[in-house]
């Protein structure tokens, strides 16, 4: 290897997750701040954690019930209308027979 062109290594450089977990990697980087690590991941785990960045998450739930909600007034509006247009053309099927 060139001398003087790669940076230092750190063979117990600490890495700390924020549930707490503390160990000790290999790294370029001394000190490493992790939001997910294997004690905390959900595929060792098993339980579901939603990794909520900026609020994106929220976000989204927010804009689904909003789409979900203009769904519902739609199909309550279109039946609504499918009514009006039963009724006209019942009213003009009465008069039609008198």
């Amino acid at each position: 290897m060139k001398k003087d062109i790669h940076p230092k290594y750190y063979p117990k450089a600490k890495a700390t997750c924020a549930c707490g977990n503390k160990f000790e990697v290999g790294s370029t980087i001394e000190k490493i701040d992790v939001e997910i690590c294997g004690a905390c991941h959900p595929f060792y785990t098993g339980n579901e954690k939603i990794v909520d960045t900026a609020g994106r998450v929220e976000k989204f739930r927010t804009r689904m019930a909003k789409a979900d909600s203009k769904k519902q007034e739609s199909k309550k509006s279109k039946k609504q209308e499918i009514k009006k247009e039963i009724k006209k053309i019942a009213k003009k099927s009465t008069k039609a027979k008198k």
